[in-house]
């Protein structure tokens, strides 16, 4: 179950990774906090080329790898997640997420994504 989820996360995180490049580029933009002294456009793209990184990370990495990748990734959701506060508290509509509770439900996606990361980057437990 822990590589079915870790190929899933993979996978999920290389096509979001294209898509950000590609043709949900106007839709990442929503989520790039107004704070961030960063250009938008640059933040979509350079968030895109991590995720794919990410992703083919999750995929490939050898069995010996895969604690720190799982690790990173998580980190990587925890950062991201600004961007989901601030297109739900700046009602930005994008992904379909065009009401309020929508965008506040996303919100819990986030740390099922974070666990995610982490269990299926881990073996399981042993006397080591």
């Amino acid at each position: 179950m822990r590589s079915f989820l870790r190929i899933l996360l993979g996978l999920a995180l290389v096509f979001a990774g294209t898509s950000h490049l590609t043709f949900a580029r106007q839709d990442f933009r929503a989520q790039v906090p107004e704070s961030l002294p960063l250009d938008t456009d640059a933040v979509v793209l350079g968030s895109g080329v991590a995720e794919i990184g990410l992703g083919s990370a999750l995929l490939l990495a050898p069995r010996s790898a895969r604690r720190t990748v799982g690790t990173v990734a998580a980190w990587f959701f925890v950062a991201v997640f600004p961007g989901n506060i601030a297109q739900w508290m700046n009602q930005r509509s994008a992904f379909g997420l065009d009401t309020d509770g929508k965008r506040f439900a996303r919100l819990f996606g986030q740390p099922l994504l974070v666990a995610a990361a982490l269990w299926s980057t881990r073996g399981p437990r042993s006397g080591a």
